[in-house]
């Protein structure tokens, strides 16, 4: 994170402009994921906005490969979601939230997916948005993702998670202090 002011969370200007090269290289790659959206569009939006810049820029920096997946009709806004074939590698071996990272009490995870989502600007995915990305492809065939958690499972001490296995999604439950290797979260933003 060296040219980034975390105080602004703001990008160099040369940051800037090889995340928006990078993003559009993706959505050149991937055009089966946002049907009907121009790049150019997008773009405008992006250099319009340093703030969201510096949190697709988390995502990018974690290993979320953030990529576009649709236009959010009543906002105007493009949704970016965490488009990496594994979850992503800088977010991984982390419990559910700040709540379960407190009641461990020894070895600890380094943090929590909601603290590192809420760090970096973004959203957890949903159950129904995890379901949404697997329709634009295979993802964590060999890892997990922490999906957001009903408050009465929350409550119980439980937390859920999502991957894909034998060509179908499964819901998972877990403690939410939990903590694993190949278990991470995919973030969302709107931009």
């Amino acid at each position: 994170m060296n040219d980034i002011n975390s105080n602004q969370m703001e990008l160099a200007e040369e940051q800037c402009k090889a995340l928006i090269s990078t993003l559009k290289a993706r959505f050149e790659k991937n055009m089966n994921r946002h049907k009907g959206i121009q790049w150019a569009n997008v773009q405008a939006k992006l250099e319009a906005t340093s703030e969201k810049l510096w949190s697709l820029n988390e995502m990018e920096r974690t290993g979320g490969e953030p990529d576009v997946v649709g236009l959010d009709k009543k906002t105007g806004e493009y949704i970016f979601y965490d488009c990496s074939a594994e979850s992503p590698k800088g977010r991984r071996s982390v419990c559910y939230d700040h709540e379960a990272l407190e009641a461990r009490k020894e070895h600890k995870p380094e943090d929590s997916a909601i603290n590192m989502a809420a760090d970096m600007g973004i959203e957890i995915l949903t159950e129904e948005q995890y379901r949404a990305l697997q329709k634009l492809g295979n993802f964590d065939l060999k890892t997990s993702s922490w999906v957001v958690t009903p408050v009465d499972i929350r409550k119980l001490g439980g937390a859920l998670f999502c991957d894909r296995r034998y060509g179908n999604v499964f819901l998972y439950h877990n403690g939410a202090d939990s903590y694993y290797a190949a278990r991470a979260f995919r973030g969302s933003l709107q931009v």
